[in-house]
């Protein structure tokens, strides 16, 4: 999976989001996360890592980080989860909830790699469910969803 870094011994002066720049699906949701958060940088890996001399650039490769002013290092699940501490309106209990549920945790960690592992994938999924733009993300599987309701609702019927 990936390593879980504690601290890094080159805080930033603000926290700091890091992500890989060459995933769209990454990008993407880092479009809607920086349109919520306040107080947080977002940069890729590919501009940061040499910054970061403590964590090995593989690692940068395998999972997002959040690097927090006093060199904590969150990643993976755990980077997504405290980066919802700097929404809008911050929202801390899944953090909260990783860090102390162990089949939380387990679940949310092999949830990031499988999606890690199949970006392509989880990118057309994005685009079919929340559409191109992902500052105007439109809810299409409300329309999916209803579409699969109405043929099993006309299934049962023909059945019976």
């Amino acid at each position: 999976m990936f390593a879980k870094i504690q601290k890094t011994q080159s805080p930033p002066s603000q926290a700091l989001f890091v992500w890989d720049g060459e995933c769209g699906f990454c990008k993407y949701w880092i479009i809607v996360w920086k349109s919520k958060t306040v107080d947080l940088n977002y940069k890729t890996f590919q501009e940061v890592a040499g910054e970061f001399p403590d964590i090995p650039l593989k690692e940068f490769k395998k999972a997002s980080r959040l690097i927090d002013t006093d060199g904590s290092v969150f990643s993976g699940p755990d980077s997504a989860y405290r980066t919802l501490w700097y929404f809008e309106k911050p929202q801390e209990h899944l953090h909260r909830w990783y860090k102390s549920s162990g089949v939380f945790r387990w679940l949310s960690d092999h949830g990031y790699n499988f999606i890690a592992k199949n970006r392509p994938l989880m990118m057309k999924l994005t685009l079919a469910f929340w559409g191109k733009n992902p500052l105007k993300r439109k809810p299409f599987w409300v329309i999916y969803l209803m579409g699969l309701v109405m043929i099993l609702l006309g299934t049962m019927y023909l059945i019976s």
